[in-house]
């Protein structure tokens, strides 16, 4: 039997190991060793999803009283963060416009990247691509578009689709392909369709029937998809950060998501202590 002393002297100096660092963050280290432009810039390059006013913006006025890991990495993207990113670096531009498909980007990452030259872009398009584009474009035009980011030292932080109402095994599919690519070049992933399937399961479609009184205004829809069947939620009643407002407002989940991994980015790859 191990005396107390002992046992005691053994926990002083053999420390518990500390968990290994994701494994995107070497290679992101070696994609943002080549990068020549301004720390803290952080681009989107995605569709309405992306352009919209209700994703990222209002971060910028979140309280300064966040607390636990939600506060901390409020902290360490409000520092890190240029300006322009909170809410300018919005239009087609920029990356990011209404009803645009991964072919848009694929044909227009080059003219981004020489007007912007971001230190991060969070990626997410596929929700327009789901009608008329085969998986297999959108796994290459994705890729192409990846490589190019990669090539510019731009680190990608890649975002699943959210799910969409009638099309939901599409966009399973599409989100599959997104993590496969995330996985093939070694890219932090956002799931964000699997992060509302996990807290919406059987009612995140704004346009089910239990949802009709809210058609006036479908961003108001108490779910994480509006009552169109597309886009993320915006309901005024949950615009905070709690858990409440998590799972009730689409908007919002995504913003807490890409602020997470964004802070993960800056501590691990961007601005490493």
């Amino acid at each position: 039997m191990i005396r107390f002393a002992t046992l005691l002297m053994l926990l002083t100096v053999s420390p518990i190991r500390a968990a290994e660092p994701p494994g995107w963050v070497e290679p992101m280290k070696k994609v943002h060793a080549k990068f020549t432009g301004s720390a803290g810039t952080l681009a989107f390059f995605g569709d309405s999803i992306s352009v919209s006013a209700a994703f990222w913006a209002p971060l910028e006025y979140a309280p300064r009283n966040l607390t636990g890991d939600l506060g901390t990495n409020f902290k360490t993207v409000r520092d890190y963060l240029k300006d322009d990113c909170w809410k300018k670096w919005r239009g087609g531009d920029y990356g990011n416009e209404s009803g645009k498909t991964i072919a848009w980007a694929s044909e227009n990452v080059d003219k981004w990247l020489k007007k912007l030259n971001p230190e991060t872009v969070v990626l997410m398009f596929g929700t327009n691509d789901l009608g008329p584009v085969t998986a297999k474009e959108y796994d290459a035009k994705t890729r192409f578009t990846v490589e190019k980011c990669l090539k510019n030292g731009t680190v990608v932080i890649m975002t699943t689709i959210p799910p969409r109402s009638g099309q939901l095994e599409k966009a399973k599919r599409f989100a599959a392909i997104q993590k496969k690519i995330a996985a093939d070049f070694n890219l932090p992933v956002i799931d964000y369709q699997a992060e509302i399937l996990k807290r919406r399961p059987d009612d995140w479609d704004g346009s089910l029937a239990k949802f009709k009184k809210f058609a006036k205004d479908e961003y108001q829809v108490p779910t994480l998809i509006a009552g169109d069947g597309v886009h993320p939620s915006f309901p005024k009643k949950f615009q905070d950060y709690t858990e409440a407002s998590l799972n009730n407002n689409g908007y919002m989940l995504r913003t807490v998501l890409t602020m997470n991994a964004y802070a993960d980015a800056i501590r691990l790859v961007l601005k490493p202590r």
